[in-house]
């Protein structure tokens, strides 16, 4: 299967990804992965005193699970050559456990690069739970191939 080369992502372009919930489980096996056992995400009654009133997940977490769904509509199934990183990325809102989200990403601008066989993409994700709020958002940039000459 192969991916949308740089030439096919219209400036504008929206993706909207499947959803997921998020477990307890995968807070936990994230806090052991990262080594990040922050009480914020590992300690109920630590929780219940504070602005959450219970255990959210990891930023990190939410954009890993986000990065997986996104990665499931296969856009970039042998296009992409690198992510090259953020220019920006907030957690506007706190994600908790049983809380389901989604990802979309808009396409905001494209840009060729000094070698004819890639292109840069920039594109807006947000991550959007279950009752519409966005709860991370940022633009991020993608080095992609372009077109083979036929």
């Amino acid at each position: 299967m192969v991916g949308l080369y740089w030439e096919q992502w219209d400036i504008g372009a929206s993706f909207v990804s499947a959803g997921r919930t998020v477990t307890e489980t995968d807070i936990v096996m994230f806090a052991g992965i990262s080594g990040d056992y922050n009480p914020l995400h590992t300690n109920e009654e630590y929780c219940k005193n504070t602005l959450f009133g219970t255990r959210v997940a990891h930023g990190p977490l939410v954009y890993a699970i986000a990065a997986g769904l996104l990665f499931q509509l296969h856009l970039y199934d042998d296009t992409l050559i690198a992510f090259l990183g953020f220019e920006s990325l907030k957690f506007t809102k706190p994600v908790k456990i049983g809380d389901t989200i989604f990802a979309k990403v808009t396409v905001l601008e494209k840009s060729e690069t000094s070698k004819s066989d890639r292109g840069v993409m920039k594109r807006q994700l947000q991550v959007i739970n279950q009752k519409g709020e966005v709860v991370q958002e940022g633009v991020q940039a993608f080095l992609l191939r372009r077109m083979p000459n036929e």
